[in-house]
């Protein structure tokens, strides 16, 4: 028997660092850090991504749609060997960057998640295969795959054609685009259909078809959305446009699918899972509608030349999006406990953060003025996303000692 508040535990000590070094990074523009700055960069978002959000979904999928399968010693290898490859990023990203030793353990997880796909594809029982539940995690799988492109291509580019190459950038954004907008959303919003699902709601199947058509054709042609910073010919600004209109149009369908659900979802989560559902929930909104002006050229490049506006919206949704539904569903299916105190420092180092970091980014567009101080603000408030990780993990490690 697998006991897996522990493996969330793992996933939140990630979490933990990736905050902390979140905070280092920040002082990097307030005080000299004897330190390389792209290398911390790559420890952060690696972490981020495959220690905390990967873990994070991996074991809510194994909970709710493979633990039936009776193969938990095969789930525990995988686990394991998953574990050994971000750790090994972990120790090697912060003082080589990429380098051999770090390109070895980041190819190895490639790997790893590679293993877990199979695993999950395989093993799925009988009775959920046909479920529309299943069809969107089993996609969101295919996403994680086929994301992993980005990063075997930029091996070559780099050896090639260098990092100053727009292919070496094109390569990184394939990857970021697939794993945000394919892997975490799709895996997440099978989760929901399955909690839907196991409460007996029906759905027309010309409902569920239209919105799977749709949001699978955006996934493949918002990819377009992440090219134009290059200055592409016309029709890549057209597919991305088009792209950017069916996302709107999937996920108008989502809120007509949703809309006879909403009063069952408001009973089924607890206060702190339903408040976290709804900011993920207007916060989709917004991605949706940044992504639809971002098919425009004018803001297409000025996104290119104000970085923080792409930093703005990764952290949207990341920290708003996707870290919100994930820890609901944690805590709907009791394997993770969201303490008030964890969920208001959450709320206020994100909310004002995500303030600052737009804030410089219109500041430079539109000649506003640009505080002294404001680095030091940044990193002020950044220091709350420990304390909130750290409130809801050691809360975990407490819950785990209690139950066992």
């Amino acid at each position: 028997m697998i006991n897996l508040k522990k493996h969330i535990g793992v996933a939140l000590a990630y979490f933990l660092l990736v905050a902390l070094m979140g905070v280092l990074l920040r002082l990097f523009f307030v005080t000299p850090v004897q330190l390389n700055f792209k290398y911390i960069l790559h420890a952060h978002s690696h972490t981020a991504l495959l220690g905390w959000i990967y873990l994070g979904l991996t074991t809510l999928i194994y909970k709710i749609f493979l633990s039936e399968a009776e193969k938990s010693k095969l789930y525990k290898r995988i686990f394991v060997f998953t574990n050994i490859c971000i750790l090994g990023m972990l120790v090697t990203f912060p003082f080589q960057g990429y380098a051999l030793y770090s390109i070895i353990f980041s190819t190895l997880f490639l790997f790893a998640s590679y293993w877990f796909t199979w695993f999950a594809i395989k093993n799925i029982p009988e009775h959920l295969k046909h479920r529309f539940s299943w069809k969107l995690v089993k996609a969101s799988l295919w996403y994680l795959v086929f994301s992993s492109i980005g990063p075997w291509a930029i091996g070559g580019v780099m050896a090639t054609l260098g990092t100053e190459s727009i292919w070496y950038k094109t390569s990184i954004y394939f990857y970021l685009h697939f794993q945000y907008n394919g892997w975490f959303i799709l895996a997440l919003l099978g989760i929901l259909f399955y909690i839907l699902e196991e409460k007996s709601f029906l759905f027309k199947a010309e409902q569920l078809k239209s919105f799977f058509f749709l949001l699978n054709f955006a996934v493949i042609f918002t990819l377009f959305l992440s090219v134009l910073w290059f200055g592409p010919p016309k029709i890549i600004y057209v597919l991305g446009f088009i792209g950017a209109v069916a996302q709107i149009l999937a996920f108008y369908e989502l809120y007509i699918l949703l809309k006879k659900q909403w009063s069952f979802l408001i009973k089924s989560f607890s206060p702190q899972g339903l408040l976290l559902f709804k900011i993920a929930g207007v916060l989709l909104v917004v991605k949706v509608f940044m992504q639809f002006f971002s098919a425009f050229p004018y803001m297409a490049d000025l996104a290119y030349r104000l970085k923080d506006f792409v930093i703005g919206y990764l952290h949207l949704v990341f920290l708003g999006i996707v870290i919100p539904l994930m820890l609901a569903f944690l805590n709907y299916f009791r394997l993770l406990n969201i303490p008030k105190s964890f969920l208001w420092f959450f709320l206020v180092a994100f909310i004002t953060t995500e303030a600052l970091i737009f804030y410089k980014a219109f500041a430079f567009w539109l000649g506003l003025p640009f505080y002294q101080n404001y680095y030091i603000l940044l990193a002020i408030l950044s220091c709350l996303f420990p304390i909130a990780v750290g409130i809801l993990f050691f809360n975990q490690i407490k819950s785990f000692y209690l139950s066992t």
